[in-house]
């Protein structure tokens, strides 16, 4: 690791900022000195602004990737490097706003018709009903749902915060069919990964009244697929249903020039246990 990187993710360390903008920001930094082939300490503002005039006509990136780059070389100028440039040296783009298409009532109703998983149906609906991330709903454990008062405790979501949110009736029921025939123990939902001892009684939570079950997990998706159906309890679109943050590609892109690690062993052959149904 250079002495620069290293530098950087120190200064982001002392800043708590979350393991994914250190790897964003580490990811641009890294291309912004392979594009010029020198060190980013050896360029200037003209090198940042041609270099964003690049990533505009030749690779077409969108607005929001660029000021990605610009977020991460903003940080590394003015923070790790300490240069005397204002914020208003560092240009961003303008983001236009859509409208994202909005399915009706009917067309959503079809959709979860069609998912014939019940794991992954109960996951994209609860993303759905309760305006969750697809990371906000990996991360829930059984005692995160409150029956009583039908909300649901986020931990730690986007911004390392704590929130809650509504939790509709409809997607109790399910949750209830989904605890009784998985019986998840430490994670609502598991993957392959996880290990669990369906003996002895789990403390209380809010699906507490389904059944016991010892059948096994498959791989699923749902990470990829539940920011696809994020609304708002109030029915409004978080964010447009084409263009999510957290995607399997994204995140791989990011990794490799963060750690710099052998990759051999990242994705370890998984096998099917069988289905989940």
């Amino acid at each position: 690791m250079s002495p620069l990187r290293k530098r950087m993710l120190e200064d982001m360390q002392l800043r708590n900022y979350s393991a994914g903008t250190q790897r964003s920001y580490i990811h641009y930094v890294a291309e912004f000195a392979k594009y010029y082939w020198s060190s980013p300490d050896r360029l200037g503002l003209d090198d940042v602004r041609n270099y964003q005039l690049h990533l505009i006509e030749q690779r077409r990136l969108a607005p929001q990737t660029v000021n990605c780059f610009v977020a991460a070389a903003k940080f590394l100028y003015t923070v790790t490097l300490e240069m005397p440039w204002s914020e208003t040296q560092f240009t961003r783009l303008k983001v236009p706003e859509k409208l994202p298409v909005v399915l009706s009532a009917e067309e959503v109703a079809e959709f979860f018709r069609h998912i014939g998983i019940l794991k992954h149906r109960a996951a994209l609906l609860l993303c759905y009903g309760s305006g969750l991330r697809s990371s906000e709903a990996v991360a829930l454990k059984p005692g995160d749902i409150d029956s009583k008062r039908m909300l649901i405790r986020v931990q730690q979501g986007k911004g390392a915060k704590d929130r809650y949110t509504v939790l509709s009736a409809r997607v109790l029921t399910l949750l209830r069919q989904y605890y009784k025939v998985q019986r998840p123990m430490d994670w609502l939902f598991p993957g392959t990964k996880a290990r669990h001892s369906h003996a002895g009684s789990y403390h209380s939570t809010g699906l507490s009244r389904c059944g016991p079950s010892g059948r096994n997990l498959q791989t699923d998706h749902t990470t990829y697929v539940a920011a696809q159906l994020r609304h708002t309890p109030a029915g409004k679109w978080n964010g447009h249903p084409c263009h999510s943050s957290v995607t399997r590609t994204s995140a791989h892109r990011y990794h490799r020039p963060l750690c710099r690690r052998n990759t051999t062993n990242d994705h370890p052959d998984r096998q099917s246990t069988g289905s989940s149904q």
